[in-house]
């Protein structure tokens, strides 16, 4: 496993690398990240795992700095999984180049987490931009938990003509049923548990949607959820994965995507 820390001595690395797999993290690795990354080695040639917390797309110093880091575990874990590159980059470096492309930011940054999150989706896009811009990989590696996310990146690289295809990985969920986050390590045993309601509940809320979609009241969710022990909820809605919009006919494939705060741990999901 080769570490580089400098964008000059990655380029010179793989320069010559035809296919490469890329997995952008920022750290806290588990068994989601592990499970992008074991995906990206069954494609052909190398994969490179990078690890930047990006202040860019935090709204808050304080969530920035809280955010849970532990680079030596994490590089552990890459070494286990016999990760090829590993591209730990500095502030400074990653904004030391001018990008070929604009950022793409579809209309659909507006909804979700773009709404009570302004600038964000902007700061992810800005630094996944850069990455692609100086990485040049074949495929880049995306968890199906950060729906939103996943959606705008590849909505850029469609609009921006970059050759890089987004290979969309399932969610990975604990035994409990919520989905593996590096915030999870924030939340106490108690909050864990209420997490697992939540992902309970909805799953349930979701079987009765089908059913009829006037089971849809995010008043009464949101009343629920409070009392399941839930802070605050952020947002709750269900779109049709085809328009993006609430679904208006039964047949539609829909899910539903919640934000919601246990004590100060903002979680994101959706079934």
């Amino acid at each position: 496993m080769k570490i580089f820390k400098s964008k000059h001595n990655l380029q010179k690395e793989i320069l010559n690398i035809k296919n490469i797999s890329f997995v952008p993290t920022m750290g806290g690795l588990h068994k989601g990240h592990i499970s992008l990354i074991k995906k990206s080695q069954n494609f052909n040639g190398k994969t490179l795992v990078s690890i930047f917390v990006n202040p860019k797309q935090f709204n808050e110093k304080k969530d920035f700095l809280k955010y849970p880091r532990n680079l030596k575990k994490d590089l552990k874990i890459l070494k286990r999984l016999n990760v090829d590159l590993v591209y730990l980059p500095t502030l400074k470096d990653i904004f030391s180049f001018k990008v070929k492309n604009k950022i793409y930011l579809d209309r659909f940054s507006k909804k979700l987490c773009g709404k009570s999150r302004k600038g964000h989706f902007k700061g992810v896009l800005n630094i996944v931009n850069r990455f692609l811009d100086l990485i040049k990989p074949k495929y880049i590696f995306l968890g199906a938990k950060d729906f939103q996310q996943s959606y705008l990146i590849t909505k850029h690289i469609l609009k921006r003509k970059i050759n890089t295809k987004v290979i969309n990985c399932k969610t990975i969920r604990e035994n409990n049923g919520v989905a593996y986050s590096t915030r999870n390590n924030n939340l106490s045993k108690y909050h864990f548990k209420v997490a697992s309601t939540v992902i309970k509940y909805l799953k349930n809320k979701k079987f009765l949607i089908k059913k009829k979609f006037s089971n849809f009241n995010s008043m009464n969710i949101k009343k629920d959820l409070k009392k399941l022990g839930v802070t605050k909820i952020d947002y709750i809605e269900i779109f049709s994965l085809k328009t993006l919009v609430r679904p208006k006919v039964k047949k539609e494939n829909f899910k539903i995507f919640i934000a919601y705060y246990l004590d100060k741990t903002r979680l994101i999901d959706n079934i």
